[in-house]
């Protein structure tokens, strides 16, 4: 490797990891929204899980809502700057590592230019890259990171009341490694891959049993539920099979009723 390409490399990690600061933490009235957003799920004295914390701006959110926060990140620079950020929180747990359906390590798949989109699915990579959205990421082999899974993360920390997912087409892998039934969490979903967010519904609804989830979406960085009372799996299945494959992607989000979540009802939107 020349020492003009290892200088471009340093520039395109440093120049995507600014940019991810200032889209996660330079809209002045952002911090504001997330915790309105986010107090439907996680209460006061709760833990969350943030799986996929990127650049924190969950952690710091979940904290000021007053929860313990776990928080996991398997791309080296990023977890550095959590480390100066929450690494003296006592409430906060840090942990370099990424979630699956086994303990163990894989590959990374990065993109130094865009850190936002890391993921261990290979698939992924080549599914998503054919999208419009991904058209500029320029995907390359990272790290060999550990790998850990829900239940261990369950065994350690506690039941979460609220976990956050979020890892670039590896969301499915990482409900198969879950043997019981979250009261609320959230998992991004992609039109091209709707396959993906489909296989999660039907992990979670296999997982609750008779309870059964409540659905809704948040598009992008929205942080407005458009169907804030809920939807059926059925309904949210639906839905996600209408979607036109140019279509923004987001997170959808699932509580149990009797939750902390099921007992809320905040945000706007379309009902349904």
């Amino acid at each position: 490797m020349t020492t003009s390409t290892v200088w471009r490399a340093l520039v395109n990690r440093r120049w995507g990891f600014l940019r991810s600061l200032v889209v996660y933490h330079g809209i002045p009235w952002r911090a504001l929204q997330l915790r309105r957003f986010y107090a439907r799920f996680v209460p006061a004295g709760g833990l969350a899980f943030d799986i996929g914390a990127h650049t924190g701006n969950r952690v710091q959110t979940f904290r000021r809502l007053g929860a313990r926060v776990v928080a996991l990140e398997p791309q080296p620079d990023l977890m550095v700057w959590l480390q100066q950020q929450h690494g003296a929180d006592g409430n906060v747990a840090l942990r370099a590592e990424a979630v699956g359906r086994a303990p163990g390590e894989a590959r990374l798949m990065a993109s130094p230019a865009t850190p936002t989109v890391a993921t261990l699915s290979r698939d992924f990579v080549k599914r998503a890259g054919a999208s419009a959205s991904f058209s500029k990421v320029r995907w390359e082999e990272g790290p060999v990171v550990p790998v850990t899974t829900l239940d261990a993360l369950i065994a350690t920390h506690g039941l979460p009341d609220f976990a956050k997912i979020d890892v670039e087409g590896f969301e499915l892998e990482v409900l198969m490694g879950l043997s019981q039934p979250l009261p609320a969490l959230s998992f991004e979903f992609l039109p091209t891959v709707r396959d993906l967010a489909l296989g999660c519904i039907d992990r979670l609804e296999t997982l609750a049993g008779p309870a059964r989830y409540r659905y809704a979406v948040s598009l992008g960085e929205q942080l407005t539920l458009l169907t804030p009372q809920g939807m059926t799996a059925d309904a949210m299945r639906e839905w996600l099979m209408q979607l036109p494959p140019d279509a923004p992607s987001g997170d959808v989000h699932a509580w149990l009723p009797g939750s902390h979540a099921g007992g809320r009802t905040v945000g706007s939107g379309i009902g349904g």
